[in-house]
């Protein structure tokens, strides 16, 4: 047989690998960035969810201090001398936690995750300046409040998750106006 008569055949078959390895290649680069995408979302999840219970930490912290300079609507006091120390321990923690924010977040989670730890900052002055009135206590609290709900709105946006996340407690507590009246 003349090679004439075998090159649409050869033909065809350069032509089907090539067709072959291109859809694998594809196929291979897809599932490739997928698999990394689902990793990244992972880390921000746990990076999140790490920076969360580390700033809610430091938040409880500055809350039993406060309870313990008359603050309402916070139980389980907890001395300033005692406190302090704790609540400059729960900084640092959160502070190593804000790094990976920084790394894997977005710009929105990380302007979000700012805006709260500030607030929180905001209930630990109060909590170090000793004697604050009742209403400031409460307006930090709502602040701070409001802040983590942003934080957690941003960083389900971020991560995917679709719904609005469950509605926020109100500061001050209903149920204790409710034992109150």
């Amino acid at each position: 047989m003349a090679l004439v008569d075998q090159l649409p055949a050869l033909i065809g078959v350069v032509v089907g690998s090539l067709g072959s390895y291109a859809v694998q290649t594809l196929t291979e680069r897809r599932r490739w960035r997928r698999q990394r995408e689902e990793r990244w979302d992972e880390k921000r999840f746990e990076t999140y969810g790490r920076y969360a219970n580390a700033l809610k930490a430091q938040l409880r912290v500055a809350q039993r201090i406060g309870a313990s300079l008359g603050f309402a609507d916070v139980a389980d006091p907890l001395a300033p001398a005692e406190g302090l120390p704790m609540l400059a321990d729960a900084e640092s923690h959160r502070a190593t936690e804000w790094e990976s924010v920084l790394l894997v977040g977005d710009a929105a989670t990380i302007a979000a995750a700012r805006h709260w730890h500030e607030t929180v900052w905001t209930v630990e002055l109060l909590v170090r300046e000793g004697a604050v009135d009742g209403e400031r206590w409460t307006t930090a609290h709502r602040l701070a409040s409001a802040a983590r709900d942003a934080f957690y709105e941003s960083a389900r946006r971020d991560l995917g998750i679709e719904g609005a996340p469950p509605p926020s407690g109100q500061w001050p507590r209903q149920w204790r106006a409710e034992l109150s009246g």
